[in-house]
C-alpha cells in the first residue's frame, strides 16, 4: 500500500515521503553587482530573465551581504560559516604559488601608505569543516563546477569534500578569454568546441552531474567564472547590446555591451540549470541559492582590466544607487543580489529586507536539513531559517573586515558594522594624527552613503565603534597599524585626493583584485 501511495504522488512529493532529503544547487556569480539584475534594478541595461525566474520561485533578500568585498574571502565564508577575519583569508591571493596558512601583517610599506596592512592567508586550510564535507557526510553526492579560488591541490575541492571538480582550476578564470580556446594548463586536458564559452561548458558539466545523480541527493556548486574579467563575450551578444547601448541617453552608467553580453551568458546558463531540474522533475525537491561573491566593478574598462575591442573607457558597470563597488567597504562592495528557493519553506515570489550575510548559509542549511555538524564546529554566521519561513529575524550586528588597500578601486583598509539601519565604517590611520577615521550612515534614509553623521551622532558612533573592537578581538583579526615609514608629503591623502588615486590605478593593476 505504501508503494502504491508513493506512485500516486508527484515525484517531488514522493521523494519527500520516501525520506529523501532535498538537493542543493548553490549558484555563485563572480563580481555581479547588486544593480546588475532585473529584480534589484528593473530598468537595468542587462537582461536576466532566468535569474528573474528564480526570484519568482523563491524569497529575494534585498539586504544580503558578502563577508568581504573581494571573492576568495567570501567563498571561504560560504564554505565554513566563518568570518574571513577569523580565517585570515582576507584577499583573493589563493591562486599564487606561496602557501601561507597563518595570519600576519606586512612588515613594511611604501612612504605613501598610511598603514601596514594584513598579509592574507593564501589557502583554505583543510582543517576547516566545509559545506562539501558536511553534505558528503550526510550521504549527498557533491560536485563543484567553476571557480574555486581557495587554493590548488592539496586545498582544492577534491580535498574539501567534493567528489567532482571541474575544471579543477585554482585561478580566477581562464586567462585571456572566456571564449575557447581557453588557456588552461595542458595537464588538465580540457578540450573545447570552436568558440565555446566557458560558462556554457561549466554548466554542461554541472548538468551531466545532476542528471547522473538524479536518483540520490546531491549538492552542486555552480560557481560561475562570470562576470569577472577578462572582459569578452560571444560576438553576437556583444553586437546585440552595442545596438541597445546606442539608444541610451549619453552618459548612462550601465552601457558596456561586452559586460552586458557576459551577464546574459551567465543568465542563460542559470536557465539551463533550472530547465534541467524541471525536466528531471526535481524542482520541488531542490533548494537553489543565487548569490554573488562581491560587488560589481565600478571603474572604467581599460584602466586596470583587459577588455575586448570597443569598450575601453566605458564603465564596466554601476552599482547605483549604492556607493562604490568591488574592493570597497561601501554598500556597492558587499551588498549582493540574493534569492533562496526552498520549496515548502520559502514563499515563492516574495522579498524581505532581513539582513543576512554569506557566513549564514552554512548554519541555515545545518539547521533546516539537520546536517551532521560536529559539536566542536562553531559558526560566525547565524541561521536565517525564521526569515525563510516568513517570520521576523534579527541577526544582530553584521561585520565586514577588509584590512587591505586597493588603489584601483579606491578601497581602503577598513572595517564596518551594520546594526539596524545604522552602518559605521572605521578607516584605519586616516584621521588626525594617524587616528582612525569614522563614517556613520543611516542606510534607510541615505542608501547611497552621502551624509556622514559621525560628528552629529557621537553616541551612536561610539556604540558601533565599540562593537567593531569587540568583533576584532573575538575573531583575532589582523588589524592595520600605522606605517612607521609613512610620509604625508610623499603622496596624497587617500580620502582627500581622488585624482591621484585614479592616476595610480591607471598605471598599475592591483593583484588583489584578481
Amino acid at each position: 500500500m505504501k508503494h502504491l501511495l508513493l506512485l500516486l504522488l508527484p515525484l517531488s512529493a514522493a521523494l519527500a515521503a520516501a525520506g529523501r532529503p532535498p538537493n542543493l544547487v548553490f549558484i555563485l556569480a563572480d563580481d555581479l553587482g547588486w544593480s546588475d539584475t532585473t529584480f534589484d534594478k528593473p530598468n537595468a541595461f542587462y537582461e536576466t530573465p532566468n535569474i528573474q525566474r528564480l526570484a519568482q520561485r523563491g524569497l529575494r533578500f534585498t539586504q544580503a551581504y558578502a563577508a568581504n568585498p573581494l571573492c576568495s574571502p567570501t567563498r571561504a565564508s560560504i564554505q565554513t560559516g566563518l568570518d574571513p577575519a577569523r580565517i585570515g583569508l582576507t584577499a583573493p591571493v589563493a591562486h599564487g604559488p606561496q602557501v601561507i596558512l597563518e595570519k600576519g601583517r606586512v612588515k613594511q610599506a611604501a612612504p605613501t601608505a598610511p598603514v601596514l596592512v594584513a598579509q592574507s592567508v593564501t589557502r583554505l586550510d583543510t582543517s576547516y569543516f566545509t559545506l562539501g564535507r558536511v553534505f558528503k557526510a550526510a550521504g549527498y553526492h557533491t560536485g563543484h563546477f567553476g571557480k574555486w579560488h581557495l587554493g590548488p591541490e592539496p586545498y582544492s575541492p577534491l580535498e574539501q569534500g567534493f567528489d567532482v571538480d571541474f575544471p579543477h582550476w585554482p585561478g580566477p578564470g581562464p586567462a585571456g578569454s572566456y571564449v575557447a580556446p581557453w588557456k588552461f594548463p595542458a595537464k588538465l586536458n580540457i578540450t573545447s568546441a570552436p568558440a565555446e564559452h566557458i560558462e556554457d561548458r561549466v554548466a554542461t558539466e554541472a548538468i551531466k552531474f545532476i542528471t547522473s545523480h538524479k536518483d540520490r541527493p546531491f549538492y552542486v556548486n555552480y560557481w560561475a567564472f562570470s562576470v569577472h574579467s577578462p572582459y569578452d563575450a560571444k560576438k553576437e551578444l556583444v553586437e546585440k547590446y552595442r545596438a541597445k547601448a546606442a539608444k541610451l541617453p549619453p552618459g548612462a552608467a550601465q552601457r558596456n555591451p561586452v559586460y552586458a553580453a557576459m551577464v546574459q551568458s551567465l543568465d542563460e546558463n542559470v536557465g539551463r540549470l533550472l530547465d534541467t531540474l524541471d525536466e528531471l522533475k526535481l524542482t520541488e525537491n531542490t533548494i537553489i541559492v543565487f548569490f554573488s561573491d562581491n560587488g560589481g566593478v565600478h571603474w572604467q574598462a581599460g584602466v586596470t582590466e583587459p577588455v575586448a575591442d570597443g569598450t575601453a573607457g566605458l564603465p564596466i558597470t554601476s552599482n547605483a544607487p549604492l556607493r562604490g563597488g568591488k574592493a570597497t567597504t561601501y554598500e556597492g562592495g558587499t551588498r549582493e543580489p540574493c534569492v533562496v528557493v526552498w520549496p515548502g519553506v520559502a514563499k515563492p515570489g516574495t522579498a524581505t529586507d532581513t539582513i543576512i550575510q554569506s557566513t549564514d548559509f552554512f548554519p541555515t542549511f545545518a539547521e533546516l536539513l539537520k546536517l551532521p555538524v560536529p559539536a566542536t564546529v562553531r559558526f560566525d554566521g547565524k541561521s536565517f531559517a525564521p526569515a525563510l519561513r516568513g517570520a521576523p529575524h534579527d541577526r544582530g550586528p553584521t561585520f565586514c573586515h577588509f584590512p587591505h588597500t586597493t588603489p584601483a578601486s579606491g578601497g581602503l583598509a577598513s572595517t564596518w558594522v551594520r546594526l539596524g539601519d545604522w552602518k559605521l565604517i572605521r578607516f584605519y590611520g586616516l584621521g588626525p594624527e594617524r587616528s582612525n577615521l569614522l563614517e556613520l550612515y543611516n542606510l534607510r534614509a541615505d542608501l547611497s552613503e552621502t551624509k556622514n553623521l559621525a560628528a552629529q551622532n557621537q553616541a551612536k558612533t561610539a556604540e558601533l565603534d565599540a562593537l567593531i573592537s569587540t568583533f576584532l578581538r573575538d575573531t583575532e583579526a589582523v588589524v592595520p597599524v600605522p606605517n612607521p615609514a609613512y610620509d604625508p608629503k610623499a603622496g596624497a591623502h587617500p580620502k582627500g585626493k581622488a585624482q591621484a588615486k585614479k592616476k595610480a590605478a591607471a598605471q598599475t593593476k592591483d593583484p588583489a583584485l584578481d
